[in-house]
Formats: C-alpha cells, structure tokens, sequence
C-alpha cells in the first residue's frame, strides 16, 4: 500500500454495555444524547473517516432489534454489519474480527480501529489520525495526561500516567493473527492493546486523545456531553459520504 493514500480501514464500534451505573434501565448506548441515540452519534463519527471500507457493530442479543431501528437513520449509502459479542470484551473483539477475516486476508483491509460506543464524541479527524497512523506505525491509541490523581489513602501516584481512549487503531494483519494466538492459548486480554503487546512485536503509537472525548459512564457524563455537543454546533449534522 502507497503511504501517501489512505488506508482502507474496519470500524469495529463495541456496543455491548450495560445502563448500570448511568442509572438507566437499558443499555447506555440507547440512551438519548441531544435527541439522538448514544450508538448513531458514534456510528456517524466512524463513518465520517474517509478511509472506511467497512463497518461493525457487536452488540447483546437483546439488543440488536433497537439497534437495527436505530441505524438506518445515520448510515447513508453505508452497511454495517451486527455481531453478537461475547462475555467480555476481547471475546466481543474477537466476534467481530472472525467476521472480517476474509477481507483482511484478501488484503482489502488494512488497519482495523476499535471504538467504545459509549464514546459519541469521538470526531471524524481522532478516527482519521489513529488509522493512518496504524498503517504506517502498526498501532496507534490516543491518550491524554491523567491529571493530579491519588489513591484511596491520599498518596500521590505516579505523575506521568495517561488515560488512554478509543478509538484504538491496529494494522489488520498483525492484529488478526494476534486474536487468533490468544484463542489458541485462550487468553483475554483487558482491551485490544494488552492482546497486541502479548502476541505481537508491533510497536503502538501514542497520538493525541480529545478532552471532549469523554466515555458516558455515570448520569452526570451524560449531561456534559450534551453541553460539549452543544458548543460544536453543525459537527454532528455534517452529510454522510457514500462508501468508497
């Protein structure tokens, strides 16, 4: 693949959560945010990269029938395909990365970005960066200085710590055939980064995270995302290309 084109690239969007702890009696990524699901701001976002080839979402069984009435709204001339993920989520990972063996095998996919649903604020731009930054490096995971923290007793840890986001992008090869050794040795991984680091030798790339890129977890998210989707007026009305 020429480095000065765009890599054709899979957006794997994990939509297999719980409402828990936001307080809600479904999974959180139904939940409305500015009038919209959780799930089509995210959805929209990945397809807003101009590199997609194609585009997963794994997902509850329980879920899939709002989730099948909830798309079609955002997806334009795009498909998607829905897979039922697994106990956790490297077994929800792996799901979707069995479905899309043949076309990173044929070589028509070349790097594969994995996303938190749970995170509707992630732009076009951070999907576009760790992509083509994992097709050229191996991987890419966007992170952000941590801050001052503490631990339950008040001491001070360790200053240089960063919090990582999604979305986290891989070269599609190396990532498939590090899945794959895991199954064999059935390890899980905590996120798809500790797999790469276990059965790969490919360097991973930090790039810059958003601050507005906040994961909804608690009520109180829920209430700042609507407020930062409101200070970026037109971004989330943007048109839908058609599939290249």
């Amino acid at each position: 693949m020429s480095r000065s084109t765009s890599p054709r690239s899979a957006v794997v969007v994990l939509a297999g959560g719980s409402g828990s702890r936001v307080g809600a009696d479904r999974n959180k990524v139904l939940l409305e945010l500015a009038g919209v699901p959780i799930l089509a701001h995210s959805v929209r976002n990945a397809l807003g990269t101009a590199s997609i080839r194609r585009l997963v979402v794994v997902h509850r069984a329980e879920d899939r029938q709002a989730i099948e009435t909830i798309l079609p709204a955002v997806l334009g001339g795009h498909d998607v395909w829905l897979v039922e993920g697994g106990a956790t989520r490297h077994d929800s990972e792996w799901a979707a990365l069995q479905v899309l063996a043949p076309q990173i095998e044929a070589g028509e996919i070349d790097a594969v970005a994995i996303h938190d649903a749970a995170r509707p604020l992630a732009g076009a731009e951070l999907f576009d960066l760790v992509l083509e930054t994992a097709s050229r490096v191996g991987a890419a995971v966007p992170g952000l200085a941590a801050g001052r923290l503490s631990h339950h007793d008040g001491r001070p840890v360790a200053a240089d710590l960063a919090a990582v986001q999604t979305p986290q992008a891989f070269r599609a090869a190396d990532l498939l055939a590090a899945y794959r050794r895991a199954a064999a040795d059935g390890f899980t991984g905590t996120d798809t980064a500790a797999c790469l680091e276990a059965y790969a030798d490919l360097p991973i790339a930090a790039v810059p995270g958003d601050r507005r890129n906040l994961k909804v977890t608690f009520p109180e998210d829920l209430a700042l995302a609507e407020r930062l989707l409101a200070s970026r007026p037109g971004k989330e009305q943007r048109p839908l290309s058609s599939p290249g």
